[in-house]
């Protein structure tokens, strides 16, 4: 959705008009005066965060002074009220940005219980928010979704959380690792791509037709490993969580070990039957949101 048009000779000439000095300005925002010159001098343009501080600082209306044609995604509610990305895991009480940002990029539907408080902090209401979080996933996925039947279902395959199911894995990649226009290749295409890599026919069209939607819940090594080289993923991907979350854990433990010098006891014991412990499975899990705030930036 268009940001909004941020206009450095407006800005000067309400500012003069206004008889408010860019000292003045800049105090009301926190940043110096050289900072309000180098946006007025086209030097530099403001954080979208920060142009409702100084619509207000001016004493003009958000929409007035900086307008924007086209209702909002996701980033602009959150930029219109001024918030940065990072301060939103206090907003829904999580440990990161992680869910905002990944809804903010069309990947991931916001879960219902960030709903309520993200939208009350964005002062619009719980459906405004979610078609603002469909705008964005259509921004994302390259389409155009028509007003005013938005929902959060209209844009596209979108998961309330990450892919579990094999078919929700294969259907994520295939969304989002190929521009639109012209969007994802046919399941014709694929199962070509596939058997060309593996150099034999080993899937059939109607075969990867059941494994995208679902009819079928699983696939040879064979097939799985040439789809995750046509794709560019690892081949751990198609792997169930608890799966991948093990062999992390097994090479928590191997690091450790070698730091000890017991690197042979640790294969020997392995995971045993039980699988991993909530304790350690919490580790993972850790792991992980320490990852996604370092990619998203969040983690500064």
């Amino acid at each position: 959705m268009p940001a909004r048009h941020f206009d450095r000779s407006r800005l000067r000439t309400v500012r003069r008009a206004a008889e408010i000095y860019q000292a003045a300005v800049g105090e009301a925002l926190g940043v110096s005066d050289s900072a309000v010159a180098s946006w007025e001098s086209g030097a530099q343009t403001p954080d979208p965060e920060k142009l409702p501080a100084l619509a207000r600082a001016l004493g003009r209306d958000l929409n007035d002074l900086f307008p924007r044609s086209g209702p909002p995604d996701l980033t602009d509610l959150r930029c219109d009220v001024g918030y940065y990305q990072y301060e939103t895991a206090a907003l829904i009480g999580t440990r990161s940005a992680g869910p905002v940002a990944a809804a903010e990029r069309g990947e991931r539907r916001l879960k219902d219980r960030y709903v309520p408080a993200l939208a009350s902090a964005y002062g619009v209401s719980e459906e405004e928010l979610r078609q603002a979080e469909a705008r964005s996933i259509a921004k994302a996925q390259g389409l155009r979704v028509d007003e005013p039947e938005l929902s959060g279902e209209t844009a596209g395959t979108v998961l309330d959380g990450p892919p579990e199911s094999l078919a929700e894995k294969v259907t994520l990649l295939l969304d989002n690792s190929y521009p639109s226009p012209p969007g994802p290749p046919s399941d014709a295409e694929m199962t070509d791509a596939v058997n060309a890599h593996a150099g034999a026919q080993i899937i059939t069209e109607q075969e990867f037709r059941d494994l995208r939607t679902g009819v079928a819940e699983s696939a040879s090594p064979a097939v799985l490993d040439a789809l995750a080289a046509v794709v560019g993923v690892s081949r751990m991907y198609f792997e169930p969580d608890d799966t991948v979350a093990a062999q992390v854990y097994e090479g928590l433990q191997l690091l450790a070990a070698a730091k000890k010098g017991a690197v042979g006891r640790v294969r020997a014991r392995g995971l045993g039957a039980q699988g991993l412990s909530p304790k350690a499975m919490a580790l993972v899990n850790e792991l992980v949101a320490e990852l996604e705030e370092k990619e998203t930036g969040t983690g500064k």
